[in-house]
């Protein structure tokens, strides 16, 4: 019997078919897990100059005069700028419904601006064809609260299926796979159903599975709500980890508790602006009064 990660893409059917199983995971009890290797995540699938020469000297992200809303008259963001460099770690915090989810969701196409551009790597999302929006998904990765697992897979196949869609060899996913499962401390573990992990267990899977194709920009999405304090701040040493390797990570979570645990840039959304506040949650900034609902 052949292990899943020989199977291959035959016309899109293995890869339409695990899509069509669905793409929300179950969270079972948390438990303690190992701690990941101590070693950095070593590139394996780009080599050289990840950019053109133009592309490297821009700001990851930038965003102009940004609007979104969802009613009239009350704008979730509302003329926002803000710039984040190559290889920032960002958090963004704000009160519920103050637009961290659709700040993310704006950035990977899943929604659009109403007014206003946001550039990644000098392009203008917005404008992108729907051709072209896999292209950008590709220098994404993303992690949410709920891990978007497919349960009934192995946690082999839930990571893989990022690299399949490239259509890599089916060695290279191997190699790229079982080493990002050996960063996010799951060594071993390819061939579990993913539903049986716990809640823990199944975000590492998440994480594996968004930084396996090495993409420029890592966005989570409140990626520690679901889990206990002490996984929490298991899962943002991971993050930043992966951020010491040169990715940029944008975290939004309301949990002030990790925003304590290092000064680093922190981006409060409120009334639909951003304040940046690049010391973090104990900077003396006059825009920030460190007594906003987080």
């Amino acid at each position: 019997m052949s292990r899943p990660e020989d199977r291959r893409i035959g016309h899109g059917s293995y890869l339409n078919d695990r899509l069509r199983a669905g793409l929300n995971g179950e969270r079972d009890g948390d438990t303690r897990e190992s701690a990941a290797p101590d070693r950095p995540f070593r590139p394996a699938l780009r080599t050289g100059p990840r950019f053109s020469r133009d592309a490297a000297q821009r700001p990851i992200l930038v965003f102009e005069d940004v609007y979104k809303s969802y009613r009239p008259g009350a704008p979730v963001l509302r003329g926002m700028d803000l710039t984040i460099e190559r290889g920032e770690f960002v958090f963004i915090t704000g009160p519920s419904g103050s637009g961290k989810s659709t700040l993310l969701r704006l950035l990977y196409r899943a929604e659009t601006v109403d007014q206003g551009r946001i550039l990644f790597l000098g392009r203008d999302v917005a404008r992108l064809t729907d051709k072209s929006i896999p292209f950008l998904r590709r220098n994404l990765g993303t992690v949410f609260q709920d891990f978007k697992l497919v349960t009934s897979w192995s946690v082999f196949e839930n990571v893989a299926v990022a690299l399949e869609v490239l259509s890599l060899p089916a060695r290279l996913i191997r190699t790229r796979v079982g080493e990002a499962l050996e960063r996010v401390g799951l060594q071993g573990r390819g061939e579990d159903p993913a539903g049986v992990l716990s809640g823990g267990e199944q975000q590492r899977v998440a994480i594996a599975r968004a930084i396996v194709a090495e993409p420029a920009l890592i966005l989570a999405d409140e990626p520690t709500g679901n889990l206990d304090p002490q996984l929490a701040l298991d899962i943002l040493g991971l993050f930043e980890e992966i951020n010491e390797s040169g990715t940029t990570v944008l975290f939004a979570t309301h949990d002030r508790s990790l925003l304590e645990v290092r000064p680093r840039r922190l981006i409060v959304l409120d009334d639909g602006k951003a304040i940046d506040v690049p010391a973090g949650v104990h900077s003396e900034s006059e825009d920030y009064d460190n007594e906003l609902p987080l």
